[in-house]
């Protein structure tokens, strides 16, 4: 990996120096746009409205559209005045209880690997953190944005996690709140015995994208002259009763279980401490 980002943690009077790294990256198969007759690539290329001229990137500024239609330009020196007080610094404001942060608030997520004479104060600090079982509410400044975060350990390392700001995220406001919705004591039990059929260990390996796996598939069948055979079909019909739905549910995740009506699925046991 290769760092994004050099800085320090500021923990009250302690500077711990660290190396950022993107924790994360998007497995998404990529296209290009191009000529349907020939392959060939499309171009772009960067024209103003008003003079119609190719405008050179150097030329390329920030606009910001008021309500009337003007615009303000904003140049690099602009941009370079505005106050970053948490500028190359991760400034740790608050510990917290994880409860209490809502994973809505979560944007990205960044590994932290302490750089030059950092180890011992990063891994005193981290040993700390971990036995308190909090995260830490932070300020950082990341591509010329300010955000909030919180710092939390995983696997020996310390995560920073980018937050939206509280006005970022947006409040749900759908008509069905706002209802008297009815249903029968069977279905709400029924609904219950769906979701304690379906409990079970979170385990990320057992997921795939299966959606990426067949896009993958149709490129290397096309890329090898073959036809692209279309997946059989499960024989999954939906049901037109939502308690039918339910009880329908309930017998297919006993079944994956390997549950039968004679054989209950048998409780995974706890490790002791």
């Amino acid at each position: 990996m290769r760092s994004i980002w050099n800085g320090a943690i500021s923990f009250g009077l302690v500077t711990i120096p660290i190396k950022v790294y993107a924790a994360t990256e998007q497995r998404d198969v990529t296209f290009h746009q191009v000529h349907r007759a020939d392959g060939g690539r499309i171009r772009y290329r960067r024209v103003c409205s008003v003079d119609g001229e190719e405008v050179p990137y150097g030329e390329v500024a920030k606009g910001y559209e008021l309500p009337g239609g003007e615009m303000v330009v904003l140049t690099d020196e602009d941009f370079a005045d505005l106050p970053l007080p948490t500028g190359h610094r991760i400034e740790v404001l608050q510990f917290v209880e994880p409860e209490e942060v809502d994973p809505i608030y979560f944007a990205r997520s960044y590994y932290l690997e302490p750089d030059e004479s950092g180890d011992k104060p990063y891994v005193l600090l981290r040993d700390a953190v971990e036995r308190s079982g909090l995260v830490g509410v932070a300020k950082v400044a990341l591509r010329q944005r300010e955000s909030l975060a919180t710092l939390r350990v995983r696997d020996g390392v310390f995560v920073l996690e980018t937050m939206l700001w509280p006005d970022e995220v947006r409040t749900p406001e759908f008509p069905f709140l706002e209802e008297e919705i009815e249903f029968r004591k069977q279905e709400l039990a029924m609904a219950g015995s769906l979701v304690d059929s379906m409990r079970g260990a979170f385990d990320p390996a057992e997921h795939h994208d299966a959606y990426r796996e067949a896009l993958q598939a149709v490129i290397d069948a096309k890329a090898d002259g073959h036809d692209v055979v279309p997946p059989p079909d499960d024989g999954t019909r939906p049901a037109e009763d939502l308690l039918d739905a339910l009880r329908a549910s309930v017998e297919a995740a006993k079944k994956r279980r390997g549950e039968t009506p004679d054989k209950p699925a048998q409780k995974r046991r706890r490790r002791s401490a």
